[in-house]
């Protein structure tokens, strides 16, 4: 018997960062959302090397709209771009590297009202099955 599929959202944004010699660049990262994992927002970075996975508290991303947050290997803190709009900066930290760019408050927060619509904000313990966490766990 299938499991019925838990409600979910993608969006592909738009990430700018400078490239190793200090060109600006752009690639996509494709930000996912479940709601069996509704404390979790995925992050996956589309570069030439090939797909990088993340993943970040929906609190942190809610965060770092409007004041620097994170205190580990991903950080964020809102800032204005050379064009003049709202971007959140991103530093992404890990033993391959880091990385650091830029996506539009505009593009976040409409992927985050989505999130929204799927599990509000305070909703979400009763979605989290504490019992097959345990149970993974114990594998």
């Amino acid at each position: 018997m299938a499991h019925p599929v838990a409600p979910s959202l993608t969006q592909d944004i738009a990430l700018h960062c400078d490239d190793e010699r200090g060109r600006p660049m752009a690639f996509m990262a494709t930000f996912d959302y479940r709601e069996d994992d509704p404390y979790a927002v995925g992050v996956t970075f589309h570069v030439p090397a090939g797909e990088v996975p993340w993943v970040m508290a929906r609190c942190l991303l809610h965060q770092g709209l409007t004041r620097p947050a994170g205190d580990g290997d991903i950080r964020l803190a809102p800032g204005i771009d050379e064009e003049g709009r709202a971007v959140v900066r991103m530093i992404f930290d890990s033993p391959e590297g880091r990385l650091r760019a830029a996506a539009r408050t505009e593009d976040l927060l409409g992927f985050l009202i989505g999130t929204w619509a799927l599990v509000p904000i305070g909703h979400e313990a009763p979605l989290v099955d504490l019992d097959s966490m345990v149970e993974s766990l114990r594998a």
